[in-house]
């Protein structure tokens, strides 16, 4: 992630840095494509099957990156270091975190830096929880 932007001319107002990794634990799901599966097998240098079992779970008709427990979010992606809040495949991560956000702004950041603002506390994390009604 990092100071992404959707174009290379606008500078993103966000620091992934400065984050607790709300996108890598708020999100239940994190879809994986086989480019994604084969950037994985590459990463840890074994077969694609074995990167498919052994990271990935079918959700629904969806390949989905598998979670673990995490202190702060109750679950997060199974490839978040809890000390420091940063991918550890980060050169292999999925299509979709390559991405996110695909704007200049990340939401997650405006949220957490008003909140701090608002709490007076550099330190402050807010918890968010993402549910969609069907």
């Amino acid at each position: 992630m990092g100071n992404n932007s959707s174009n290379g001319n606008t500078k993103a107002t966000y620091d992934c840095v400065d984050c607790p990794a709300y996108c890598c634990s708020v999100y239940e799901r994190v879809q994986v494509s086989p480019r994604d599966l084969q950037r994985l097998a590459k990463y840890f240098g074994v077969t694609v099957e074995v990167a498919t079992t052994r990271y990935t779970k079918m959700y629904e008709k969806e390949r989905i990156l598998r979670r673990k427990k995490d202190p702060l979010f109750g679950e997060a992606c199974q490839f978040l270091n809890p000390e420091t809040r940063g991918c550890t495949i980060y050169h292999a991560r999925p299509s979709v975190c390559r991405d996110f956000p695909n704007t200049k702004r990340c939401a997650y950041y405006d949220l957490l830096t008003f909140e701090r603002e608002q709490q007076d506390d550099p330190k402050a994390v807010p918890l968010v929880k993402i549910t969609f009604k069907k």
